[in-house]
This record gives C-alpha cells, structure tokens and sequence, in this order.
C-alpha cells in the first residue's frame, strides 16, 4: 500500500481527496493545518486522522511515503524545506517557490538528501496532454513549427468569489491568488505540456502587467496579464498568454505543416484532440472547419467528473511519484525539470515591461511518456 499525507487542507486538498478515491492502492495517512478548525473539518469530512502538528505527521509517515504539500504558495519553501530535512519525499504544489533562490535551495536539498522533489501540475501526466504529445511525435500533422497557447480566465474580480466553496466548506482563497498572480498559479497548466513536448526552453522574452487597478482592494497584487514567446533549445517557438481579464480562452494550437492540432479546455483530462487538415479551395487557404478527433489506443488513467472550474486527475502526479520510487528511478515531474518549470514561470511573471529577453540558466531532459502513451 502506498501512503501519502496531506500539508494544508484548504481549497486545493479537497480536489486531491476527490482525485486520490480513484486509486485505491494510495493510503492517505491524514492531514495536517496550522488552522486546527479548518483542518478537523476536512478531516471530518474526509474521515481521515487529524495531524495537530508537523512533529506528529513525520513520526507517523512511512520513509517510502510521499507529504503532499498544499499549503499557499507563500509557505512552499518553508514547508517542503522541512519536509526535506526530516528525509521524506515531497510533492509540492504549484509554484515549488516563488523565487529562484528558494527553488534552488530546494533542488540541492533533495539531491544532497537522496530524496525526490517534483512540483504541480499534473495534467501533463493526463489523457489530454499524452494525446496531444503522441500526436507531435508520431507526426500526425507533419512537422510542428508554432503553437498559440490561451490561459484566459475572464474577469475574475467581477466572479461571485465568495461563493466559490470546496467540497469540504473551504473558500476560495482569492486574496491569495490575486497577489500570487495568475502567472504563477496557472502559467504551468500548459508551460508543463510544452517542456514535455519540445523540452527546455531557452529564452523568454515576455510582459507582464497589472490592468484591473482594484481587485476586491487586494492590496500589492501581482501582475493580471502576461504574454510570453518561449524560444525552445528543439527550435519550437510559442506564445502563451494568461490573464485574469480577458474572456475564458484555454485553447492551445500546435501549427503543423499538414494543419492544426487544436485541443479547447486545458483543465479537462479527457478534452478532445482535433487534427484540422489544410485546405485549398480555389484562391484560398483555410482549415478544415470540423477537423478528425485524435485519440489513444487503450485505457489510460481514472477520470474524474467536473469539479468547479476542472476535471482533472490532481492524484496523477503524487501516484507517479509513488511509482517512480518504488522502482528506484525519477519521477517524471521532479529534479531538473521542477527546477526548469519554476524558472520559466517566474520569468514570465516577473518580466514587466523592460526585462526583454531572459536567457534560462536551467535545463532539463526530455520527458518519457506515459506507458500507455507510447
């Protein structure tokens, strides 16, 4: 049986309880909080054991185990640091810290410690995106030359926020989202599928601004939008855009010399693929307006129904962690490429409006697929 244990309990541990139900093999050992009324009702809910500190959940976690930290992003590099010297496995959400300084420390940490470091999100790990890199590779549309990436989420300040309640009763805690930014929050979803389909990326040159002047009087918010062209070292280019203002927009376009895969909604698992082949008619040039559904051969992973904005696998990537120290070999979302992703975001977040062109000073390897993906 392997064990995890959950480090925060507020909006996000939910969606891990949901998507850690569909695999069964995964004992959750409990959960712990620094606030003790958020975390007995999380634990109530989920019927899982009540941590009350740090000290109880190390001496009951198992050496093989892996501590889920869920925490906000401004307590990652403290929580995972500890989690680290007391010599266990962590999982830690997205961003794996929000300077480099810190993401650094923790790289070296692990490797120093012989122990496995790998950050959120896990989508890339899903059926959507294997589909989308099997299609590249196996060339369906010919070769790639571009890609346009969306992370669009609408007007956000204007959303009924504060009715945005976890499965547990926990807020969405947009306060915190507001001054973590968009960026790092969400930049991942699909920087995660581009570095592991074309690998690591070798310059950003990006913007990055605030627009909406007051988001609920959240005090030093981060930038709202950004825009970034990722130049790759396997001479992809492409752009990704995310905001918090413009209308909902998750699509992502690989152009291909043959046409374009299209996928429209990064947060589902089980989105549709379309090839839409290019045509000629007469004077013009245009795509294939209903395109042929791409798909995978075979069952891949457990699908999870709509919850909120998502219907994604949270479990994905803690499960191949487990997996992948169990067979004594990396785990797919940990080491160099955590540190890689990290970088990338905050380049993108923190580029403004006169940074230019940022030369990346990591790298990593080119990411194996999933076994039922290749």
């Amino acid at each position: 049986m392997s064990v995890v244990a959950l480090v925060g309990c507020g909006f996000v541990a939910d969606l891990y309880m949901r998507s850690l139900v569909s695999f069964p093999h995964v004992s959750v050992l409990g959960a712990h909080d620094r606030d003790h009324a958020r975390m007995a009702a999380f634990c109530a809910h989920w019927k899982i054991p009540a941590l009350a500190g740090m000290d109880d959940l190390f001496a009951a976690m198992p050496r093989g185990g892996v501590i889920l930290n869920l925490t906000n992003p401004g307590q990652h590099h403290a929580v995972n640091r500890a989690c680290l010297e007391a010599g266990f496995h962590v999982w830690s959400e997205k961003p794996l810290a929000t300077t480099m300084e810190h993401a650094r420390d923790l790289h070296n940490l692990a490797v120093a410690r012989g122990l496995q470091l790998a950050s959120a999100p896990c989508s890339v790990l899903g059926e959507a995106a294997q589909t989308l890199a099997h299609a590249v590779r196996t060339g369906v549309a010919g070769a790639a030359r571009l890609v346009y990436a969306e992370l669009d989420d609408g007007y956000i300040p204007q959303a009924p926020l504060e009715e945005w309640i976890s499965e547990s009763g926990a807020p969405w805690p947009y306060v915190d989202e507001f001054r973590v930014g968009c960026t790092l929050e969400h930049a991942g979803y699909y920087l995660s599928w581009l570095i592991a389909i074309f690998g690591p990326v070798r310059t950003v040159v990006a913007a990055s601004a605030g627009v909406i002047p007051d988001k609920r009087r959240v005090a030093d918010a981060a930038p709202d939008v950004s825009v970034a062209t990722l130049f790759f070292h396997s001479g992809m280019v492409a752009r990704l855009t995310c905001s918090i203002v413009a209308p909902h927009d998750h699509r992502i376009r690989v152009i291909c010399d043959g046409g374009i895969l299209e996928m429209a909604k990064a947060w589902d698992n089980a989105a549709l693929l379309k090839f839409r082949r290019r045509l000629r008619i007469r004077w013009r040039l245009l795509e294939h307006p209903i395109g042929r559904r791409i798909r995978l051969r075979g069952p891949t992973h457990p699908m999870l129904g709509r919850r909120g904005s998502a219907s994604m696998n949270f479990a994905l990537g803690p499960v191949e962690m487990l997996e992948a120290i169990a067979q004594g070999r990396p785990c797919r979302l940990g080491g160099d490429y955590a540190l890689h992703l990290n970088e990338v975001t905050l380049a993108i977040q923190n580029a403004g409006e006169t940074t230019g062109a940022q030369t990346m000073q990591t790298s990593c390897g080119m990411m194996e697929p999933m076994p039922w993906a290749r």
